[in-house]
């Protein structure tokens, strides 16, 4: 069955850098893009980052574009979020998911994707 786990959250110092892995199984990942998502406690959850390979779309929140680079190792099926120049406002629990449909491209939009991993937790604080 279709399985996304989520790994490398922790607690990070105001400018550091942190690397989250998003291990998928169950389906064959080039045919999917994969988002990554967060939500903060009282807050609406948020579109990160995504990636498809379907269409080469590649898509960051304006949050975080230039600080956060989202990759893929399909040999691998894992999808990565390298974080940098973290700041206070990252703190959230990360999510990754898979797209519904094979093929179609990346989405900011949640319930645009059918399969959740369980989440980390990033924590930046001093």
């Amino acid at each position: 069955q279709v399985q996304l786990v989520e790994s490398g959250g922790g607690l990070v110092q105001p400018g550091g850098s942190l690397r989250l892995s998003c291990a998928a199984s169950g389906f064959t990942l080039d045919y999917y893009a994969i988002g990554w998502f967060r939500q903060a406690p009282g807050k609406e959850r948020e579109g990160v980052s995504c990636t498809s390979r379907s269409d080469g779309s590649t898509y960051y929140a304006d949050s975080v574009k230039g600080r956060f680079t989202i990759s893929r190792d399909n040999i691998k099926n894992t999808v990565y979020l390298q974080m940098n120049s973290l700041k206070p406002e990252d703190t959230a629990v990360y999510y990754c998911a898979r797209r519904r449909g094979a093929n179609n491209g990346c989405s900011d939009d949640g319930t645009a994707y059918n399969y959740w991993g369980q989440g980390t937790q990033v924590t930046v604080s001093s």
